[in-house]
């Protein structure tokens, strides 16, 4: 769960989500599982995946929300009304436990 292993991250979340008005998404937060982090060999990547990674493009019924973290990126990637995957980018901290926890 993200609420355990990264638990700032999901109260940013969940804040962040409040502030734009999805309601609905920030609802699901303190549920969100962690299926796989992104495997890109990228420094600065930190996204992971709360379903699992599709094969290919998400396709129909997927949509971006973009977040404005005070630190890094933040771009929520929501399929047929569920968080699906959160890119994360440029948060070190973030990188460096999801690297622990899938390595």
């Amino acid at each position: 769960m993200l609420i355990e292993k990264l638990p700032e991250l999901a109260s940013e979340i969940e804040e962040l989500l409040l502030e734009k008005g999805e309601t609905a998404l920030a609802a699901q937060v303190q549920e969100l599982t962690l299926v796989d982090r992104c495997r890109c060999e990228d420094d600065f990547c930190g996204t992971f995946y709360a379903l699992p990674k599709p094969d290919g493009a998400y396709g129909t019924g997927h949509r971006n929300v973009p977040l404005e973290p005070r630190q890094g990126m933040l771009v929520l990637d929501i399929l047929a009304d569920k968080i699906a995957a959160v890119e994360v980018l440029y948060r070190d901290d973030v990188r460096r436990k999801l690297l622990i926890e899938f390595p």
